[in-house]
């Protein structure tokens, strides 16, 4: 698979993934959902909290910062594009999640990258039987890449 990612870094965060780990993870999530296509194109931006704040206020109505945003990409059949979408990641609010939750950061940035990916693909958690399915693939994948599963005792996000 040829897959590219346009990534922008507007945060002031240091502890950011590299490269190699964001397309890892984002491919990973691609072979895991059965993406069949040759090509797939993804616009990653990784945040800080106002813009993510913003974003989450126009677009959910969520007056507050939130971890991964996803934006599908809606394009007319016929341009046969490969484009997927575009995920917004506020870093901040990883790094302080992967903090309260005891998880090691790393392992909580892989996690919204399949999170996000898979929103891109058309999975959700809007009602009970989405949200199963959507974990239990997300826990498949992060496993596979050797992390624990993302879902312990805690409530599923209810970000998108």
């Amino acid at each position: 698979m040829n897959l590219h990612i346009d990534t922008q870094v507007a945060s002031a965060s240091e502890a950011l993934p590299t490269d190699d780990e964001v397309e890892r993870w984002v491919a990973a999530a691609l072979a895991a959902a059965d993406y069949a296509r040759p090509h797939a194109e993804i616009s990653l931006r990784i945040v800080d909290e106002p813009e993510s704040q913003s974003l989450n206020r126009d677009y959910r109505g969520k007056d507050q910062p939130t971890n991964v945003l996803s934006f599908p990409a809606d394009l007319p059949p016929e341009l046969d594009l490969p484009l997927l979408g575009d995920l917004v990641i506020c870093a901040p609010v990883v790094a302080r999640e992967a903090q309260e939750q005891g998880k090691n950061p790393t392992a909580h940035w892989a996690h919204m990258l399949v999170h996000g990916t898979l929103h891109l693909l058309g999975y959700d958690h809007i009602d009970d039987a989405e949200a199963e399915l959507m974990e239990s693939l997300e826990t498949r994948i992060l496993t596979r890449l050797h992390y624990p599963a993302p879902y312990g005792h805690e409530e599923p996000q209810n970000d998108r």
